[in-house]
């Protein structure tokens, strides 16, 4: 009979998981507690433990970078790395992803990201260099750069878990192991895509395109000339692609982007404070200690991040300045408000769940996962490209591989590689603007769902992540 109701607890959240993600956004949020709802009162278990440290995490973080682009942070950081790409253009390839991943990293978002695909196809496709190469490694980046940033919601999500006295992981640790797994994945990465595709030259599309006058041969009169970015500041997706003519400035596409003093003064404030989180993680001594009954302990990084992140923010109110009014409608505040509704959902749902099956799930699901450890990065990389949200895969099958028994250092480094599964279905916000921005017509959504230009990079960095960070873990941790 025990077993019965597992399955049929297992099935509540399953499906709830899978109706969560046909609507996405706070609908995961509201099915999760849809299901909630029904394991305590269908089935009478205790509700679990709600995830309020994560949800404080992410909305300190959340309402910091919002005042910070707000103030034009973003924009800011946007030139400064459109700067540091235009400088190699030959190498764009993989300087173009490196950089995106340390702003997306110290920015604890993706967004960045959106202003920057123009420039990068500017560089690409006027140094005679395949777009469809450093825009998809660039896309794909983004999906484990959340892993290696001490400010996401994945990072709220996993810390929560695993910085307990069970577990023993910190921040520091977790990003001992997931830095270095991301920066190797996307070196391999993008020394694999540097390989496909038909060079400029060759490619006929493009080739028809130039011949049509559509588009301006690379290293001509107008070949750089791209549809307009939008401003860092609203976080917009793509814009139509515009037919190019012959007669646009050659110019660097850094020069159409612009920062103010404020947004500088803004982004350096909030970067200050990342800085000060990971050296806080790393030398417990300097948090404040009390007495816990066994000795002075020093205070959680939950609070410390917290603490820190509304520093932060009131140090941009006076440093950059922005309208406080305008914080509720900036593109990273709405997307950290969804991701806050999805998590709390979810991983309450979660907890839940594990809570009333945790022996059950010991003594199967842990045999599973501890003969066949592949099975728990599977799992998590399916539910990645089904919710499309890190966070969301984080607190919905972590829990569950820490239940199993397998080691944090592990769960880790495959959690770090497979939570790149966000971007297995062409259907993300970047993946829809890379290939709107590429005028060249190189970077394809495809038609059968998996024929898309990002699907072999994404299959290649999660793989190369998972491998180096759980042979990190399984070492060191």
């Amino acid at each position: 009979m025990d077993g019965i109701i597992f399955v049929l607890e297992a099935l509540v959240v399953l499906g709830c998981i899978l109706m969560g993600t046909r609507v996405s956004g706070v609908g995961v949020g509201l099915w999760g507690g849809l299901g909630v709802f029904v394991l305590v009162f269908v089935f009478r278990e205790a509700p679990g433990e709600p995830p309020a440290a994560a949800i404080a995490i992410i909305l300190a973080v959340v309402t910091a970078a919002s005042m910070m682009q707000a103030a034009g942070g973003i924009d800011w950081m946007v030139l400064v790395a459109a700067r540091i790409i235009e400088s190699r253009p030959k190498q764009i390839t993989l300087i173009a992803p490196l950089t995106a991943f340390l702003f997306s990293v110290g920015a604890g978002t993706s967004n960045i990201l959106y202003p920057l695909l123009p420039v990068i196809y500017d560089v690409s496709y006027r140094n005679g260099i395949r777009p469809s190469r450093p825009i998809s490694v660039s896309v794909v980046q983004s999906g484990v750069a959340l892993a290696a940033s001490p400010v996401s919601a994945a990072m709220a999500a996993m810390l929560t878990l695993t910085d307990t006295p069970t577990y023993g992981l910190g921040l520091t640790q977790i990003l001992l192991i997931t830095f270095p797994a991301c920066v190797i994945g996307i070196v391999v990465t993008s020394l694999v895509v540097n390989r496909m595709g038909a060079e400029l030259a060759d490619d006929p599309e493009v080739q028809e395109r130039i011949r049509a006058g559509l588009l301006a041969a690379p290293g001509q009169p107008g070949a750089a000339a791209t549809a307009a970015a939008p401003p860092a500041s609203t976080g917009a997706g793509a814009t139509d692609a515009q037919a190019l003519g012959t007669e646009a400035p050659l110019e660097p596409a850094s020069a159409r982007l612009t920062a103010t003093k404020e947004g500088r003064n803004a982004a350096m404030a909030f970067l200050t404070g990342v800085l000060l989180i990971v050296v806080l993680g790393l030398f417990p001594d300097l948090r404040p200690a009390f007495d816990s009954g066994e000795g002075p302990v020093p205070i959680d990084m939950t609070t410390t991040i917290v603490m820190v992140m509304f520093v932060v923010g009131v140090a941009i109110l006076f440093l950059g300045k922005p309208s406080v009014k305008t914080v509720p409608d900036q593109s990273v505040f709405k997307a950290g408000m969804m991701s806050a509704i999805a998590l709390f959902g979810i991983a309450w749902l979660t907890a839940t769940f594990i809570a009333a099956n945790e022996e059950v799930i010991v003594e199967t699901v842990g045999g599973w996962v501890n003969d066949y450890r592949f099975v728990f990065a599977l799992s998590v990389f399916i539910v990645a490209a089904l919710t499309t949200s890190q966070s969301t895969a984080t607190r919905t099958m972590v829990p569950i591989g820490l239940a199993a028994g397998l080691p944090p250092g592990i769960v880790t480094g495959m959690w770090a590689g497979a939570i790149g599964g966000v971007y297995t279905l062409p259907t993300g916000g970047p993946q829809i603007a890379g290939a709107n921005f590429d005028l060249s017509g190189t970077t394809k959504l495809g038609t059968k769902l998996v024929d898309h230009s990002y699907f072999v990079p994404m299959l290649v960095l999660s793989v190369t992540t998972v491998v180096v960070g759980t042979a990190i873990g399984a070492v060191f941790f």
